[in-house]
């Protein structure tokens, strides 16, 4: 029996993040002449498949997936990163036999982020030339359209945002609204990468072409490069890898504070009032003592700057900012209600190590089984429908 038939039929379950680990040769197949050696492609490094980009080696080629075969989850670090995407689920990384998977949870969608080009494109923006960049992005979001399609739209991946070039950035943007993409993705920090930070006007074009479009903003965790080591500072050298990964992707969970805050306090959701910010894989429970503190300190710390905002930080984020939740189990009722209905969203992060996996929906499905129809509504499908403006099946 579907787990759809535990809830309301009224519901169209919606996983607001999921992973695809790319297939070997999703460029490769999609790329001719001069550009065909050079785009990302799995190679033989040292006797390990590896992701190699213009002749630079940018990662290995892991599966990236803890789901085999069987269709058996497993636990710590090691399977993650010993195996490739031939050991693993199918559904890690093709379009049918995902769906067949979503058919046995009762999931009608999947909203889908990628693994080998960064959490937000940064292997996209920091190898190759402007032109070959271009090339590798408009290839990935094309083939983003085709898994969308071939799925029937019940897959709807991420596009890359061309961060690295501005101009280009805006000519994708259009063309992703061509191609049916629903939301961009783009990574946290571009000083990092000598660019202007996202307070500068030098971005006021991107998020007025994104209003324009109705183009969700995504940031997901480990979206820049002083974020994205599952394997950094934040445990202690004695620590072994399962541990390191377990406190490592704890801290990314929060790491998200700081793109909420800065977008917050530096005035873009104030300039671009129809702009949807997306935190994604970040948990919403600390979401509500955060925005406490960001509406204290505004108000003690930085008045010359709270006089420059016409809503506080919290009535911000209700305006315009959703956040995910998964594993959160003993106050995420409350912690929903605090935050906003309107601003969760239900997600799995298949097929990662914290993915809610077999019995997806059953965690959630117990917390909130007693809230009312249309909070269920909302949380396990409605708010990414409404905020993605995702096509409902006829009869929904």
């Amino acid at each position: 029996m579907s787990l759809q038939t535990t809830l309301d039929p009224s519901i169209h379950i919606v996983d607001a993040d999921t992973h695809l680990t790319e297939p070997w040769d999703l460029w490769t197949s999609r790329t001719s002449g001069s550009y065909a050696e050079r785009v990302p492609q799995v190679k033989d490094v040292d006797g390990h498949p590896s992701w190699v980009f213009d002749g630079k080696v940018v990662g290995p080629a892991g599966a990236v997936s803890v789901i085999d075969k069987d269709l058996v989850k497993h636990l710590g670090a090691e399977f993650l990163f010993t195996k490739t995407v031939h050991d693993v689920a199918a559904a890690a990384s093709q379009v049918e036999p995902r769906l067949r998977l979503m058919d046995s949870q009762g999931v009608w969608a999947h909203l889908v982020y990628p693994n080998a080009v960064g959490f937000g494109g940064q292997q996209l923006g920091t190898t190759g030339d402007l032109d070959l960049r271009r090339v590798a992005a408009q290839t990935y979001n094309d083939a983003m359209a085709e898994f969308q399609h071939r799925s029937g739209n019940r897959l709807f991946p991420m596009a890359v945002l061309p961060w690295w070039d501005r101009q280009f950035a805006l000519e994708e943007i259009e063309r992703i609204k061509g191609l049916g993409l629903v939301g961009v993705n783009t990574i946290a920090d571009p000083q990092e990468y000598e660019l202007p930070e996202l307070g500068d006007d030098y971005w006021r074009p991107v998020f007025e072409a994104l209003e324009d479009a109705d183009l969700p903003l995504n940031f997901h965790i480990g979206a820049s490069a002083t974020q994205s080591s599952f394997f950094g500072s934040a445990s202690w050298p004695s620590f072994g890898d399962d541990e390191k990964l377990a406190l490592g992707s704890a801290m990314l969970y929060v790491g998200n504070a700081r793109i909420i805050a800065n977008f917050i306090y530096s005035g873009i959701l104030e300039r671009h009032p129809h702009l949807k910010v997306v935190s994604v894989e970040s948990g919403v429970g600390w979401l509500p003592f955060f925005l406490d503190a960001l509406d204290w300190q505004l108000m003690e710390t930085a008045p010359e700057r709270r006089q420059k905002l016409s809503l506080t930080p919290t009535e911000y984020f209700k305006r315009q900012i959703y956040a995910c939740f998964w594993f959160e189990s003993t106050l995420l009722v409350e912690h929903i209600h605090a935050l906003g209905v309107d601003n969760c969203l239900f997600e799995t992060d298949f097929p990662h190590p914290t993915c809610l996996y077999q019995d997806s929906m059953a965690r959630s499905l117990d917390l909130l089984r007693g809230q009312p129809l249309d909070v269920q509504q909302k949380v396990f499908g409605g708010n990414a429908i409404r905020v993605y403006n995702l096509p409902v099946p006829a009869g929904g």
